[in-house]
């Protein structure tokens, strides 16, 4: 008896034994962490557009951060999300390059984000729609959301609804500081995407509609090598509003310091400029304040009232003086997807892009993007997006309108 008790002993322990590999196998399987999410951000971070491509990186990061600190995907088991960053470089062609690489290379992203450029937007997401990548971006341009697509969404209002908006609340704006509206503008712009769908409206209706006559309409391709002659045709007819519209930082040095000399800057005309890059901190690195002190910029997005604790975890963060359009809302987009996984609740393209599609709230990513609600129609255009006019104060572009963010109200320039 005592000998089978033994021996049954010596058979329960032997296969405990060699069980307990199996086992020690099985537990990491069973503790381990779940794979991270992949979300591309494909923005220039070389050319003359680097800037806002390193601002939009470093929006993106500091989200990426937050959320994997805040417990990751927790629908997806607590995964993390990782970044994977690609250069569109400066041409439409590089950025097409760029993007195929990156698919091929990284075939299980979920999402992206970029490409600032509206030209460089729509070469990106000809490919990432053909690839079914919910993509999301800040590009004004119309034609984005214009071609049908189905994955592909706008954070900001587009170029021409921004247009639409802006000319009344301008007219407001001389009529409240001078007792009479604007008879007359003038146009400087490059000829990329998003400054032709700006003006398009204003061109076909817009200035007729508020009695506005277009006196002078000059357009250049970038990089601008010389701003002389623009500006010449600016001072010859003095427009009681000049609307300035690059989009790069060189070029905006080179018109303002042009119009400074030539006596119709923002101290002299009204300038109102458009895009992101015109908040940009680099700005005071290469033009003096005095140049820029009121020259109002038209946005998708900033931050303001209500926005001080994120503003200072940023600058904390970042050293910028200032969080931008740029980095405000490439740091929303993390949170967009991160809002679109937990609802769809598996790492899948489709599916992430139709919870992207059923949104309809005022919560969670929402707060980091102007008129605080995330809708997005057929298009992929969000529903009641509101444009953000700044104005710079003694080297600071703040929000002065809308009322909601305005940290200040606006100055109308006297014109002698």
């Amino acid at each position: 008896m005592k000998t089978n008790k033994k021996n049954n002993l010596l058979t329960v322990a032997s296969l405990i034994a060699s069980a307990l590999p199996l086992m020690m196998m099985a537990l990491p399987a069973a503790y381990a962490q779940p794979e991270d999410v992949k979300v591309a951000l494909i923005v220039p971070l070389s050319g003359p557009w680097a800037r806002n491509g390193e601002l939009q990186r470093k929006g993106a990061e500091m989200a990426i951060d937050d959320i994997n600190a805040a417990g990751g995907i927790k629908a997806l088991g607590g995964a993390k999300m990782r970044l994977v960053v690609a250069d569109t470089g400066d041409s439409v062609e590089k950025a097409k390059n760029a993007i195929q690489r990156l698919l091929s290379q990284e075939p299980n992203l979920i999402g992206g984000s970029g490409a600032f450029l509206s030209s460089l937007t729509l070469a990106v997401t000809e490919v990432s729609e053909r690839a079914e990548l919910p993509w999301l971006s800040l590009s004004y341009g119309d034609q984005i959301t214009g071609r049908g697509f189905k994955y592909v969404f706008q954070t900001s209002p587009v170029a021409s609804v921004q247009a639409a908006t802006v000319l009344p609340i301008l007219v407001k704006l001389s009529n409240d500081s001078t007792g009479k509206p604007p008879k007359s503008a003038g146009i400087v712009m490059d000829n990329t995407a998003s400054p032709a769908s700006f003006t398009k409206g204003m061109r076909d209706t817009g200035f007729a509609k508020y009695g506005i006559n277009l006196v002078t309409d000059q357009v250049y391709t970038p990089p601008l090598a010389d701003a002389t002659s623009v500006v010449q045709k600016l001072r010859n007819t003095r427009p009681d509003l000049a609307f300035m519209l690059t989009t790069n930082v060189p070029d905006t040095k080179l018109l303002l310091e042009k119009m400074n000399e030539m006596g119709v800057g923002s101290g002299k005309i009204p300038v109102v400029t458009n895009g992101g890059h015109m908040g940009a901190p680099e700005l005071l690195k290469v033009v003096k304040k005095e140049m820029l002190e009121g020259v109002m910029v038209v946005v998708a997005n900033w931050g303001g009232k209500g926005d001080e604790k994120l503003e200072n975890l940023f600058k904390k963060r970042t050293g910028e003086p200032w969080m931008t359009q740029d980095s405000l809302s490439t740091y929303g987009d993390m949170w967009i997807f991160k809002d679109a996984l937990e609802k769809a609740g598996v790492a899948d393209r489709k599916k992430v892009a139709a919870a992207i599609r059923a949104m309809d709230t005022s919560e969670g990513a929402a707060k980091y993007f102007a008129g605080g609600h995330l809708k997005f129609d057929e298009q992929g255009r969000r529903v009641g997006s509101e444009i953000v006019i700044l104005q710079w104060r003694n080297g600071v572009p703040i929000p002065v309108y809308p009322a909601s963010l305005a940290v200040a109200k606006p100055v109308w320039p006297k014109q002698p």
